[in-house]
């Protein structure tokens, strides 16, 4: 099914990838990276441009798939999407929303699950397409550039070893987050200690 739907969207170029990316964002089941790649080993010096169009047009999708989330809520989750991926995204968004956002951007996992949801739990759509806009540039241009400065060569390690890549970067930022959240919690604990002194 992947290769069927990468050569439909390849024999288009760079329309193909605007529609593929887009299409990632709301509910295509098919991550547009597979695309990315194909078109990326075709013409390696076209990456970037690729990169840059699939990004825009992510975000461009964004608002629609968050919209699709906003209205439609669980009634559309259970049709679309695989119960695994709305169960590890349901956990993450309510441990901390942001975080799910911008690790889910670029991590195997469709992004479609995290716009959708973002919808439904009444996430910001402005905090929505910042995290959005710094996770999709990670993915894409990570994919662009390493095609662009090493060409056909650098296909092996973009489809067996970036997955990797990107999840060693996501754990990073599990644990900066975490610990983020445990400094604010601190803070709070101080702060809520320091007024009760002061009552008392």
């Amino acid at each position: 099914m992947v290769d069927a739907v990468v050569e439909f969207f390849n024999d288009f170029g760079l329309i193909g990838m605007f529609l593929h990316s887009f299409l990632d964002a709301i509910i295509f089941p098919i991550p547009a990276f597979f695309l990315q790649v194909s078109l990326s080993i075709l013409d390696p010096q076209n990456a970037i441009w690729l990169a840059m169009v699939g990004y825009i047009a992510c975000l461009l999708g964004t608002p629609i798939g968050y919209l699709i989330g906003k209205v439609l809520g669980d009634s559309v989750l259970y049709k679309i999407l695989k119960k695994k991926w709305i169960d590890s995204a349901s956990v993450m968004f309510h441990q901390n929303g942001e975080a799910a956002i911008l690790i889910g951007a670029f991590t195997p996992i469709p992004f479609k699950v995290f716009t959708i949801l973002s919808g439904c739990f009444h996430f910001s759509l402005w905090k929505l397409l910042a995290y959005a806009a710094l996770g999709r540039a990670v993915k894409f241009f990570a994919v662009g550039f390493l095609f662009y400065f090493y060409g056909e060569a650098s296909a092996n390690f973009v489809k067996e070893e970036l997955t990797y890549v990107m999840g060693g970067i996501a754990v990073l930022l599990l644990i900066g987050f975490y610990f983020k959240k445990r400094v604010q919690k601190k803070k709070i604990n101080v702060i809520y200690q320091e007024s009760k002194e002061e009552s008392i």
